[in-house]
């Protein structure tokens, strides 16, 4: 398994409003909590409105505030490559990128006023970066597990299982079964599977 450094980590998320990246930070950031660990989370830019982009932090081991700025995340998880791109000047030199693959395009490229980069372009960019990216379909995981909106815990535990966060995959099922309602337990315990068995 790959470890960071030590336990002192500043991880950055970004994704797209109305898919549930700061549901997800909140997630991490409990699991991180189960785990002993020191952290504090937050948003640092969103918008309400579905489609818009959403930027939050989660910082462990002893930071007094949830601030990040450009060039100091050791960890990326991108709930959307264009926005895991758009996302890139936060990471310093050789940090992790952990990235879904599945796109939401932008209202600008729906409307033909822009292009999407190829997966190509983007994994190029995130490589001149990164000491390490991984890319997985995270939605179409997520519909396989029962929900798409599961592909956040499917990106978690891929990242979990990997051994890049100084916790493991355990506290993320055991988050999922303290925090989540009954009901949807089950979907997130098996996308928590796919993305363990993704990352293996």
């Amino acid at each position: 398994m790959e470890k960071t450094h030590n336990t002192r980590l500043r991880v950055y998320f970004t994704g797209v409003g109305g898919q549930g990246s700061l549901t997800a930070t909140n997630l991490l950031a409990r699991t991180a909590l189960l785990a002993g660990m020191d952290v504090v989370a937050g948003e640092v830019h969103g918008m309400a409105q579905r489609g818009g982009v959403v930027e939050s932090v989660m910082l462990l081991g002893g930071w007094r505030a949830p601030k990040l700025d450009h060039g100091e995340a050791d960890v990326m998880l991108g709930f959307e490559p264009l926005e895991t791109l758009r996302g890139l000047p936060y990471l310093r030199q050789g940090g992790i990128v952990f990235s879904s693959s599945d796109t939401m395009p932008p209202l600008s490229v729906s409307l033909g006023q822009a292009q999407y980069p190829t997966m190509e372009h983007i994994k190029a960019e995130i490589g001149k970066v990164a000491s390490k990216s991984v890319f997985l379909p995270c939605r179409a995981l997520g519909l396989k597990a029962g929900a798409m909106q599961a592909g956040n815990i499917v990106l978690m535990a891929a990242v979990l299982a990997a051994g890049v966060l100084p916790f493991g995959i355990e506290y993320l099922e055991k988050a999922i079964k303290t925090f989540m309602p009954e009901k949807i337990q089950a979907v997130n315990l098996k996308a928590l599977a796919l993305g363990r068995d993704f990352a293996a």
